[in-house]
């Protein structure tokens, strides 16, 4: 069985056939996904899709494409959101500077600021998106040394690996393992402690070979955990039972 811990069901890609998708997910192999928000709305929605299906948990929190300095009722709002018991973490949240028409930078530190003081209030964890930012978002990292998280997508270098590793965060591979031209995922997914790698889809982005260029779902986990076995030198059966129980215990949740 499969965990995705970063699945966006709430994308539009979903609107003509999600319940159709998400209903077929248990018989494909798929025992959890975690879907995360990136802003108010989208928070929201992955709430309600984490009520409506017993596979599903939600994430709440703003994306940094969507940064802005929260108001008091908005972060209430949040607050509230996270003692819902189908919501585990706090996300997705992070800095982004790749694109120039994302929010500025200072912006973007402000907002990450706010999702920290909620891990720290909640004690969730925190699903965090970092691109072209890794040296902020490192030092941002080790201003809170009372938030654990998860880097997902993981691009960065063995070197930030271990330096997360030993913070006590995670590190997440999605179906970049399988691309031709990735050098670093695969040499992270070799270096990573067997307790601290999860995978996820990133759905409906990031597809796996060989459905890179379509949408991406959850039923794509398998080919994700095969390239992770391959890194490892495991089995793919062993990668899935491995990073199933690690998102359990990263998120809480009752072991199998």
């Amino acid at each position: 069985m499969f965990f995705d811990t970063h699945a966006h069901y709430d994308a539009e890609e979903f609107r003509e056939d999600l319940d159709e998708l998400l209903s077929s997910m248990p018989g494909g192999g798929v025992c959890g996904i975690v879907v995360p928000g990136c802003d108010l709305v989208s928070s929201r929605k992955a709430v309600e899709l984490a009520e409506k299906y017993p596979f599903i948990w939600a994430a709440v929190g703003v994306h940094p494409e969507q940064a802005w300095a929260l108001s008091d009722g908005e972060m209430d709002e949040l607050r509230a959101m996270l003692q819902h018991p189908r919501v585990v973490a706090v996300g997705e949240v992070g800095l982004d500077h790749y694109w120039q028409e994302n929010p500025a930078p200072e912006i973007q530190a402000q907002c990450l600021e706010q999702m920290f003081t909620l891990a720290e209030e909640t004690g969730k964890p925190v699903i965090f998106h970092e691109r072209s930012a890794c040296a902020d978002s490192m030092a941002a990292v080790r201003r809170h040394p009372k938030v654990r998280g998860v880097f997902h997508c993981f691009g960065g270098s063995v070197e930030t690996a271990k330096e997360l590793v030993e913070l006590g965060w995670y590190i997440s591979f999605t179906g970049v393992l399988t691309f031709k031209n990735a050098r670093k995922a695969p040499e992270v997914a070799a270096f990573v402690p067997a307790d601290r790698i999860m995978i996820e889809t990133d759905a409906p982005y990031m597809a796996p070979v060989p459905y890179r260029g379509k949408r991406n779902s959850s039923l794509c986990l398998p080919q994700i955990a095969e390239a992770l076995a391959k890194a490892r030198g495991i089995t793919a059966g062993e990668a899935a039972e491995l990073t199933k129980q690690n998102a359990l215990t990263f998120f809480g949740l009752k072991k199998e």
